[in-house]
């Protein structure tokens, strides 16, 4: 497995001659790998001719410089994972500074209000560091294809937007939900939780299952005031929000129309930790 840790190592590498004509797939992630990382790195590797990964935990994301510092990172545990699906992996490990040079700063972007509901109500110019980053990636690889979890969906639409509203010829695949037996979503956070709350928080799938039941049938309020009424009698779990949005735009639903799609969001913090999911009701 080839690793770079600049720019333009990386960047002469993939433009030299024999590389022109190969498709590039692209996993940025931000270490800590789990399955779930591996099954886009699996599928990038099964539909490109080259796979390049990144690991770079970026700063311009967090709003909590807490939870920065706490972010696990094994790199050494990440390359043995990574070299276990294929050598030929191309692995990218740059510096902050190599990134943002003296400038550690987000960008400004217009996703019309997108990146302002959900977690951007609660993780304030979060999603302006995130297209930041994937901006300057995707600019870099020039990949065929780029590749991001479901688990963060929102995210996941905003880089779809990023894409359009930079004109990044770059295709979006947005693969499914790995999650744990008990049905957590699978996320580098997870390595933080003892064994105990891990089971626990798979109540959090449990009641996105149980909304997706109710949702042919019932009201959205009144699916919305009981889904979060569950937590009420968790203990170890506490709500942030639980949103039923279009899966498009983002918008939070109002009436259902039979022509839109739609999925649930949450957040739920246990043992100081933040935890995600969702899922497509229709």
């Amino acid at each position: 497995m080839q690793e770079f840790n600049t720019q333009k190592g990386l960047k002469t590498y993939l433009s030299s001659s024999e590389l022109k004509t190969s498709t590039i797939g692209f996993v940025p992630t931000m270490g800590a790998l789990h399955k779930g990382h591996l099954a886009l790195v699996k599928k990038s590797v099964e539909e490109n001719e080259i796979t390049v990964v990144s690991i770079f935990v970026n700063p311009t994301q967090f709003n909590n410089k807490e939870d920065l510092e706490k972010y696990p990172r094994d790199i050494a545990k990440d390359k043995n994972l990574l070299g276990g699906i294929s050598n030929s992996i191309l692995l990218f490990t740059p510096s902050v500074k190599e990134i943002y040079s003296d400038d550690v700063a987000a960008g400004s972007y217009d996703f019309q209000g997108m990146d302002l509901v959900m977690e951007g109500k609660y993780r304030e110019d979060h999603f302006a560091g995130v297209a930041t980053i994937v901006e300057k990636l995707l600019t870099l690889v020039m990949p065929t294809r780029a590749y991001f979890g479901e688990k963060d969906f929102q995210q996941l639409q905003i880089i779809r937007a990023l894409v359009c509203l930079k004109k990044i010829p770059v295709q979006i695949v947005g693969c499914p939900i790995v999650r744990e037996p008990h049905g957590l979503a699978m996320s580098s956070r997870n390595q933080r939780l003892s064994e105990s709350s891990r089971k626990e928080a798979g109540f959090i799938y449990q009641t996105l299952l149980a909304t997706k039941e109710k949702f042919g049938t019932e009201n959205v309020q009144s699916i919305v005031d009981w889904a979060t009424a569950q937590f009420n009698h968790q203990r170890d779990l506490k709500i942030e929000y639980f949103e039923i949005a279009e899966s498009d735009t983002l918008k939070k639903l109002t009436k259902k129309q039979d022509n839109k799609k739609y999925r649930a969001f949450i957040a739920v913090y246990t043992e100081g930790v933040r935890l995600i999911d969702n899922i497509a009701l229709n």
